[in-house]
């Protein structure tokens, strides 16, 4: 199966702009996808990185459902934080086409401005290489639930 009706069954639907696949299983199949930060039609797409594996977003969907954001947010030091959501936006707005001027993605991770919005983002980002301490923080939180 390609990529894009591998990801397309992981999400239950087509995905709305371009992707790679940048992190998969031993037998190949898709992890992590990144996404272009514009669509198609030029709306800006604040999500670089998508978690589409099914066990591990249903791991991550249990650890919110259980608190999760707020643990992270008690845990992990806000300047770090605020540190990752620059970094991951810088990266996002150097894949912007030279000299688009309209409209651009914003914020950090999955559109953030502060604090934590969505672990699967954050881990989404660590498993492809991010330095993010929030999604260290749910590695190290699903390794001691495993």
């Amino acid at each position: 199966m390609d990529d894009a009706a591998a990801v397309t069954l992981l999400l239950g639907r087509p995905p709305q702009g371009d992707f790679d696949v940048v992190v998969r299983r031993a037998d190949g199949r898709p992890v992590v996808i990144r996404n272009a930060p514009l669509l198609g039609d030029g709306t800006p797409m604040p999500t670089r990185y998508w978690l589409v594996d099914d066990d591990l977003r249903r791991a991550v969907s249990t650890l919110e459902a259980g608190g999760g954001v707020r643990a992270a947010e008690r845990a992990v030091d806000p300047v770090e934080v605020a540190a990752a959501h620059a970094r991951y936006g810088a990266e996002r707005d150097a894949a912007l086409p030279p000299g688009h001027a309209g409209p651009r993605p914003s914020g950090g991770v999955a559109g953030t401005r502060k604090g934590v919005k969505c672990l699967h983002a954050h881990y989404a980002w660590h498993l492809a290489g991010g330095d993010d301490p929030i999604g260290r923080w749910v590695a190290d939180q699903l390794e001691t639930d495993a």
